[in-house]
């Protein structure tokens, strides 16, 4: 079986755990959202990839989801007694080896789904993993900030530093209309037997890879399942209600599929509080709810195995 995950963030992260517990014997895809991606100290930066690759290949600080376990920050340190910025965002000793690594090969020519693919050769992540694109795409946020006025911020600044406290205007994939899928995407959809959804942010993850052109046409094509990130009115974690609010989208699991829209999504998983929208349904789409918390790594299989079970029905 064939299966491909659109996935960005810790939620994303997770549900692929879950998922090749669940699926041990499928060839799994990931597509891995780059918008996050950011260059700090002249390094190439790439959050969501390093998640999913620490995260499958067991490297990661659990208990925070991001960064590596047995972390110091000797470097950090160092930088900042030299004045040196930004010192909002913490990189950590180990985790400063990879950017050096991935800033290395990109200097030499390498595109970002080789150095991606170099990079899990020490992980192992039991996944293919692929960047949405080898083109530059960074998530820029619009705000109207108190102090400097209306100006375009980068995502991880207006995320990390100012916590999405300063509401955001607009947010825009920047470079995202003149990139092109990275090798091996769009065949990897193409005969893929499921697309799913992970629990990830439907905006600046899920959202910035099909802002790809010729990402969601292809996805479409598909049978899509998806797992929602809101929970009776509020995200399973991290500030997605601040992204969706931004592009005028109530924060709930009914809003959030219509935003993903039937002629994408076949079908949606909402968690048991929830549970009246799959009741009264979605037109164009199956509804089916479940406890989709991710307390485990149980549980966490139990939501990927219902997603793939839900895309394999309606894809009979």
């Amino acid at each position: 079986m064939r299966i491909v995950a659109l996935a960005g963030g810790i939620g994303g992260a997770r549900f692929l755990r879950g998922l090749r517990a669940a699926a041990p014997e499928a060839e799994i895809t990931v597509i891995g959202n780059t918008g996050d991606d950011i260059s700090l100290f002249g390094l190439r930066v790439c959050p969501d990839l390093d998640t999913v690759m620490y995260t499958l290949g067991g490297g990661i600080n659990e208990e925070q989801g991001w960064g590596r376990a047995d972390e110091s920050f000797t470097v950090k340190e160092e930088l900042l007694a030299y004045g040196v910025g930004p010192s909002w965002f913490g990189l950590g000793d180990r985790d400063f080896a990879t950017h050096i690594v991935r800033t290395q090969m990109l200097a030499a020519g390498y595109p970002l789904s080789a150095v991606t693919e170099a990079l899990c050769d020490r992980w192992k992540p039991g996944v293919r993993l692929i960047p949405m694109t080898d083109d530059q795409v960074e998530t820029h946020v619009v705000i109207d900030d108190p102090e400097r006025g209306r100006r375009a911020v980068h995502f991880q600044e207006w995320w990390v530093r100012m916590r999405a406290s300063v509401p955001a205007e607009s947010i825009a994939a920047v470079g995202a209309e003149d990139a092109k899928p990275a090798p091996g995407v769009l065949d990897a959809v193409r005969e893929a037997d499921a697309v799913l959804f992970p629990p990830s942010n439907p905006v600046v993850s899920i959202g910035t890879i099909l802002s790809v052109p010729g990402i969601r046409e292809a996805v479409a094509a598909k049978t899509v399942v998806g797992v929602s990130p809101i929970i009776g009115g509020a995200p399973v974690r991290g500030m997605a209600d601040a992204c969706l609010t931004a592009i005028g989208v109530e924060t709930s699991a009914r809003a959030v599929a219509e935003h993903y829209g039937p002629d994408l999504l076949d079908g949606w998983l909402v968690d048991e509080a929830d549970a009246a929208t799959a009741e009264e349904g979605i037109e164009g789409m199956a509804v089916r709810s479940r406890p989709l918390l991710m307390s485990d790594p149980e549980s966490t299989a139990a939501i990927a195995r219902a997603a793939l079970d839900l895309a394999l029905e309606l894809k009979r």
